[in-house]
């Protein structure tokens, strides 16, 4: 009850806003200033016709007849397009197919692997229910359970087998930070219920860099979660098959493949997919326990001497703290319910807030009754077997059983990555918001994904699996530090949170975010500390890396956004004479129309005709590589009539695009305030191999004209029907 009202401002403010993710965030509104220049510049507008006055219909639907069919009639059908209001017309599914047969085949693929694509309307639809979510956004976090104890015990027994009984305090612990983190998150949902996370909470308390730092950990953390899910699957697969351990590193990668294709399908397709193995795991999970405990119960929980093992390290308090943050791992994937908010169906604070709590839970009795068991058995971690393969022969020992864990096991591992594959592109979206990460990560794909950063994650998570081979036990190092250094910094955000708002219960929140904060930082240093030459470093120079790639990211689109805001207008009927490129008045362009001409021909003659109407002055330029081509050209020139004025230039070393572009911008530097538009003939050929027989010199003078400043390329096409 105080936690609704504590935080009944922060949801309004949310509700206002809507949700953030939508198709249209790639589309900002213009800020209050910008809309105000822009009604300045309206005003001083003097077009040269009135804006209706055109020689075409826009509105193709208001005619009653139909164009007739042409070579490119695919293209430009009237019922491509529906009018859904008199200046509005809506593209229909057909408009969407690209022109060609290639493009068209693979529009087919790619609709066979993902489905046909969702209107953007679809959005609101596109969330999923508590049972769905639970599944979806747990899997990563109830699938650590099958390696988070082994990584403990697996430092412990190199002190020997003797050390193993030190797991059942380190397990306790660990439950005491899971429910302090999870509660502390329980606390951030309905604070934050437009979701990001880490990256938002600690953005608006700590800062821009804090904020910034606790993405990177975030983005190291997924990357992480597929690698090292994957990595626990097919080694899931191969305790049970050995056959298949020389395939690892391929396996690997065919199934990060295939989690990407289920979720370019959409949120509520994959979670559709995803559902049932989560599920089938805990109840598979929760039957071990409950035969291990009553044969346990049967021998009057006397447990079974372990083993014995030689020690290789002693028993220290370093190797106990590493064992501890290595048995840390358990809790990744416990944020992903906050970063998730918008996917979840009204009220969406509320019903992410009982998924997470119900995560908690599970993940609890989980951990605790397998830490619990497998002390209970006596078994010890083996080069050749997991830990709960192990326990599954053991509990197990004739029927089905063994294979129904084993294979529910592996099933989860494989799909635990999905928890990633949900969160990584939301993160992307929040950041490109932002500016911090590139704009097309808020693009969506045909299926209401985030495209874009659910290929970037598959790209990352392959190739950190493979350079690792594949080993569960390499990448487990490099875990820990990035996901508890989102964790301290999104509960310290949190402090402050609550230190600026003052508000009944608000002490009470505050102490839950601080112990919450507190003990992640414990395993935050201790993992870099303990862990550090393991691999740990890697994580603790990429955080750094990435925040000054990010930084540098803002920087470039706040330059850009410097130079593309609206700006009120100069003064005086059309401003002073200044770089062309600032013009943005009709009245204030000066143009000057430039068509390079290599020999007269239809095409070259197409481009004059079309650069003269324009009705703007109008020189031509030849390059010529000696004077002798030179007077030829001229003397055509003067057959065709002189009509326009030329320029010859004499290029002795036989290059065109270099001298070309030179004098374009010796003439742009004598008269900077001109718009230098160069129309360039442009042959197109219809078949794709025939363009191997041509150099293709109209494209390369468009790259090279494009980098000049005041200068405009467009061209002039002539097509060729074979």
């Amino acid at each position: 009850m105080h936690d609704s009202a504590g935080v009944g401002a922060d949801r309004h403010d949310a509700a206002e806003q809507g949700t953030v993710v939508t198709p249209s965030a790639e589309f900002p509104p213009l800020d209050d200033a910008e809309r105000a220049a822009l009604g300045r510049i309206g005003a001083r507008w003097h077009g040269p016709r009135r804006a209706d006055d055109l020689p075409v219909d826009p509105t193709p639907g208001r005619r009653a007849g139909r164009p007739a069919p042409t070579r490119f009639g695919r293209l430009t059908p009237i019922d491509l397009f529906t009018v859904a209001q008199p200046d509005e017309l809506v593209a229909t599914g057909a408009a969407h197919l690209p022109g060609n047969r290639f493009g068209r085949a693979v529009t087919r693929i790619r609709r066979t692997l993902v489905g046909p694509p969702l209107a953007s309307s679809s959005v609101l639809y596109e969330r999923m229910r508590k049972l769905v979510a639970l599944p979806v956004l747990s899997s990563d976090l109830l699938s650590s359970v099958a390696y988070g104890p082994e990584a403990m015990l697996v430092v412990l027994v190199l002190a020997g087998s003797a050390a193993l009984g030190l797991a059942l305090p380190l397990a306790a612990l660990l439950v005491v930070l899971m429910v302090a983190v999870g509660l502390s998150y329980r606390q951030t949902i309905p604070a934050y219920p437009h979701g990001a996370g880490s990256y938002i909470v600690a953005g608006d308390n700590l800062g821009r860099t804090p904020g910034l730092a606790a993405a990177a950990g975030l983005m190291l953390d997924y990357v992480l979660t597929v690698s090292v899910s994957v990595a626990a699957g097919v080694h899931a697969v191969t305790s049970a098959l050995p056959g298949l351990t020389p395939w690892t590193v391929p396996l690997g990668v065919l199934v990060i493949g295939v989690l990407l294709a289920g979720n370019l399908r959409g949120v509520r397709t994959a979670g559709n997919i995803f559902v049932l193995p989560t599920y089938a795991f805990v109840v598979v999970v929760l039957a071990v326990l409950a035969v291990g405990y009553a044969k346990a119960a049967a021998r009057g929980f006397a447990p079974v001497p372990p083993p014995s093992v030689p020690a290789t390290e002693g028993l220290g308090l370093l190797l106990v703290l590493r064992a501890f943050s290595s048995g840390a791992v358990s809790m990744t994937g416990i944020e992903a319910v906050s970063n998730a908010v918008p996917a979840f169906r009204p009220t969406e604070w509320r019903n992410a807030r009982t998924t997470l709590g119900w995560m908690v839970a599970m993940l609890v009795t989980l951990f605790a009754g397998l830490v619990g068991l497998i002390h209970l058995d006596g078994l010890v971690p083996r080069a050749d077997e997991t830990l709960l393969s192990q326990l599954g022969r053991v509990t197990f020992p004739s029927g089905p059983g063994y294979a129904i864990l084993q294979a529910t096991t592996a099933l989860i591992l494989l799909l635990a990555a999905n928890t990633a594959f949900n969160d990584f592109p939301r993160l992307l979206f929040f950041m490109a918001r932002d500016g911090h990460a590139p704009r097309r990560f808020l693009h969506m794909g045909d299926r209401l994904a985030f495209s874009n950063g659910l290929v970037a994650l598959a790209l990352a998570a392959a190739g950190v699996f493979v350079a690792f081979g594949g080993h569960t036990e390499r990448l487990i190092p490099l875990y820990a530090v990035g996901v508890f250094l989102a964790f301290t910094l999104s509960q310290t955000g949190m402090v402050v949170h609550w230190h600026r708002r003052p508000g009944p219960g608000r002490r009470r929140r505050l102490a839950v975010n601080a112990v919450g904060a507190t003990l992640s930082g414990l395993v935050l240093v201790t993992a870099a500390v303990a862990k550090f030459t393991e691999g740990a470093w890697v994580v603790v120079v990429a955080v750094p890396l990435l925040v000054l790639l990010f930084r540098r990211i803002h920087r470039h689109y706040a330059t850009l956004h410097r130079a593309l805001a609206l700006h009120p207008p100069p003064p005086g009927p059309s401003g002073p004479a200044g770089s062309a490129e600032g013009e943005e008045l009709p009245q204030q362009v000066r143009h000057l129309v430039i068509v390079p001409v290599a020999r007269l021909n239809r095409a070259s003659l197409r481009a004059l005709a079309y650069a003269t109407s324009l009705g703007r002055p109008t020189l031509a330029v030849h390059i010529a590589p000696e004077e002798a081509e030179a007077d030829r050209f001229r003397e055509q020139w003067r057959a065709w009539g002189d009509h326009l004025r030329l320029e010859t230039i004499v290029s002795p070393y036989r290059s065109v695009i270099g001298p070309l572009a030179h004098y374009l911008e010796a003439l742009h530097s004598s008269r900077p305030e001109l718009t230098l538009t160069v129309i360039v003939p442009e042959v197109v050929l219809r078949r794709r191999r025939h363009r191997l027989l041509h150099s293709r010199a109209e494209q390369r003078l468009r790259a090279a004209l494009r980098a000049l400043p005041g200068v405009v390329v467009t061209s002039v096409p002539v097509h060729v029907s074979q």
